[in-house]
């Protein structure tokens, strides 16, 4: 190599190193939810419910305070909303997620039963006949009158919880001989409920739970002499 190739290759520029790009970020981890941030569920309102049912009924709460409540856990969508409605209750300390009722009972729900809206304002709604009902019915009365005949369903969950509404109206419920009516749950105010309470003779046979309220106005249920259900849904958890 000459000395003129030697002189234009210490003239040329030294090769500068490639580039390095630096790493991406790491994608961050997806947020957990607060359990308080949870949305609620049917079973958990109806747990809530519960309490403060058997808060009024033990004179906790007087029937001002239980309506209010009530109405806040129907309309609540988290389970932080739900939390404060019992925190001041003995039994609210203890309550955590619950299984619906139908996994406390050892069967399984079957969906294709109606979960129906009843609604009779200035008029009338009724639900009778041959049908199959699911786990929830509300019924709302103003004015008017519901009536709800569960003589001839097929009941499709283990429980039923019939939540009612009366305003200068009315709600009228019968049942079959063969299940278990549960009252308790309607509030009166300048009105009332008469729900003939009893238990069904043979284990496992559907429940039918009652609550609401009645302002002027009032919830009526009862067995339907000589009605008996025939079939409702057996299947266990497991199979």
């Amino acid at each position: 190599m000459d000395e003129s190739q030697l002189q234009k290759r210490a003239q040329q520029p030294a090769q500068q190193p490639a580039p390095v790009s630096p790493p991406a970020p790491a994608s961050p981890a997806a947020p957990v939810v607060p359990d308080a941030e949870l949305r609620a569920s049917d079973a958990d309102r109806d747990r809530i419910a519960d309490i403060l049912r058997d808060a009024l009924a033990e004179g906790r709460l007087d029937t001002d305070e239980h309506s209010e409540r009530i109405d806040k856990v129907y309309a609540a969508k988290t389970l932080g909303e739900l939390e404060p409605l019992v925190r001041d209750l003995p039994a609210g300390r203890t309550a955590g997620p619950a299984p619906g009722p139908a996994a406390a009972r050892g069967y399984a729900v079957d969906p294709t039963g109606e979960n129906p809206n009843l609604i009779g304002i200035l008029g009338g709604a009724e639900r009778k006949g041959r049908w199959r009902v699911g786990s929830r019915i509300t019924a709302v009365a103003i004015m008017g009158g519901v009536e709800i005949d569960l003589s001839e369903a097929t009941f499709t969950a283990p429980e039923l919880v019939i939540h009612c509404t009366a305003i200068m109206g009315g709600v009228s419920i019968r049942l079959p001989e063969n299940v278990t009516l549960r009252g308790g749950g309607v509030v009166g105010i300048m009105g009332g409920s008469d729900i003939k309470a009893f238990e069904a003779p043979e284990p496992g046979a559907p429940v039918v739970r009652i609550e609401g309220f009645a302002f002027w106005g009032g919830v009526e249920a009862k067995a339907k002499r000589g009605k008996k259900v025939k079939d409702w849904t057996k299947k266990p958890l497991d199979g």
